[in-house]
């Protein structure tokens, strides 16, 4: 029988916790942060940012799948886990199953609807999958939790 795997807190997670709730705390704080004009222009530097970093690292090894771009080829230093999603990018090196893009096309979703701010609040909601409720939004059996 194969052991449960441990999660430990990732750099920053107590951090990004605190500053959530410290947000959360300032009246109209979270209203402003998340409203589609601040979110949507973070979407798209996020984005911006995604397509360059996975386009180096990739060697231009860039594909659609829907409304997420897809950089496969990375170095596995390049991304968290089996892969990461960057605004509308997914990097990874060969995790391109279809219920792992739709997995990670939920995490687009995400960052469209909070922008910027979706980083701090992953991590704010903890390194381990099962407990993470941006993971579980996006199904943890697509995206290769179990």
């Amino acid at each position: 029988m194969a052991t449960p795997q441990r999660y430990r807190p990732v750099p920053f997670q107590r951090t990004a916790a605190r500053i959530v709730a410290a947000g959360r705390r300032v009246p109209g704080v979270r209203s402003v942060l998340l409203s589609p004009a601040v979110a949507r222009p973070g979407h798209m530097i996020a984005t911006a940012g995604g397509l360059l970093w996975g386009g180096f690292l990739s060697r231009f090894r860039i594909r659609r799948a829907g409304r997420l771009v897809v950089c496969t080829g990375l170095p596995r230093w390049a991304f968290g886990r089996g892969g990461t999603t960057i605004g509308a990018v997914y990097l990874t090196r060969d995790q391109v199953r279809r219920g792992v893009l739709e997995h990670e096309d939920v995490h687009r979703r995400q960052w469209k609807r909070y922008g910027l701010a979706f980083p701090l609040l992953y991590l704010a909601a903890g390194a381990d999958p099962r407990t993470n409720r941006f993971e579980i939004e996006a199904g943890l059996g697509r995206g290769g939790y179990r």
